[in-house]
């Protein structure tokens, strides 16, 4: 689980392609604390850490998740914000959110509010989990 506030933007230094997957190396602060195996939303997409190192760490990116994210667009000298998954106990900054992709939707309208923003998607109704 995370709560939706980013701690740290990360650079990706490396991709490389791993069949269908892709492994994307992350330069960032945040990676000298990380651990392999723990959980790691990029751009709030929860990924596992397979290597890290005092100033980067590695993930991999299966298919379906490139498929059903913008993951699949990133390259070399991107940007990412990172966020390390919440610890039992601690303080609830933010909201409760899993990072885990179900689909992806468009972006039909955006209104304008008095400075804020009602967004309305559309998205494949028969893919929706009941």
């Amino acid at each position: 689980m995370f709560t939706g506030i980013i701690e740290e933007i990360g650079e990706i230094n490396t991709i490389k392609k791993d069949g269908t997957n892709l492994q994307f190396t992350i330069k960032s602060n945040l990676s000298k604390s990380l651990k392999i195996d723990q959980s790691l939303a990029h751009n709030g997409v929860c990924l596992t850490v397979v290597k890290c190192d005092k100033n980067s760490h590695t993930v991999t990116a299966i298919k379906e998740t490139l498929d059903i994210t913008t993951l699949s667009q990133l390259k070399k000298g991107y940007k990412v914000n990172l966020e390390r998954a919440m610890q039992a106990g601690a303080r609830l900054d933010g909201h409760m959110v899993q990072g885990h992709v179900d689909q992806t939707a468009s972006i039909i309208n955006i209104e304008e509010k008095d400075g804020s923003w009602n967004f309305h998607f559309e998205f494949d109704k028969n893919h929706c989990l009941h």
